[in-house]
């Protein structure tokens, strides 16, 4: 059993938080949206939210979080990388600049969360003492950072999103 500082402790509420908040954000975002593709992005991101929020769970009663699910996570991403990039290249020359107002306002909101709990992640892993505990929120910093780029790449190719 680990003790966790004050700070630590703090610091995985307030990630907890975050991760519900997202669990909640991709929900919503599932049931709301009408496009299949948008739909798959949210389920997929919500479950490995869920995943993250039992991470922080078990850390939070001073567990060394299991990374079994999380290493066959990363296969299952590993693996509906090249589906969806074909889905999305695919799609892209067709509906470019044609896009439903309610799914912008979805992707945009999701990215958004994503951006900022990223950036909490980043700043939260250099105040931990312990290695497994810095190891599991860098690995889920990295998932962070996939769901928004899943997101920015959907909004890209459905010309919602137009880097300068």
């Amino acid at each position: 059993m680990i003790t966790l500082t004050q700070k630590e402790r703090m610091l995985l509420e307030d990630l907890k938080k975050h991760e519900q908040l997202c669990i909640h954000k991709y929900s919503e975002g599932a049931n709301k949206t009408q496009c299949p593709e948008l739909k798959q992005i949210f389920t997929k991101n919500m479950n490995q939210e869920t995943q993250h929020l039992n991470t922080i769970n078990q850390m939070l009663a001073g567990q060394i979080p299991s990374t079994g699910s999380q290493q066959q996570s990363q296969m299952n991403q590993q693996q509906a990388a090249p589906q969806n990039q074909a889905a999305t290249s695919g799609m892209q020359s067709s509906t470019q600049g044609q896009y439903n107002q309610n799914d912008y306002d979805l992707c945009v909101d999701a990215l958004t969360a994503e951006k900022y709990v990223s950036g909490t992640y980043d700043t939260s892993i250099f105040e931990f003492v312990v290695p497994e505990y810095r190891q599991a929120l860098n690995h889920i910093q990295k998932e962070e950072q996939e769901h928004g780029e899943a997101i920015f790449k959907y909004m890209q190719s459905k010309g919602m999103y137009k880097p300068q």
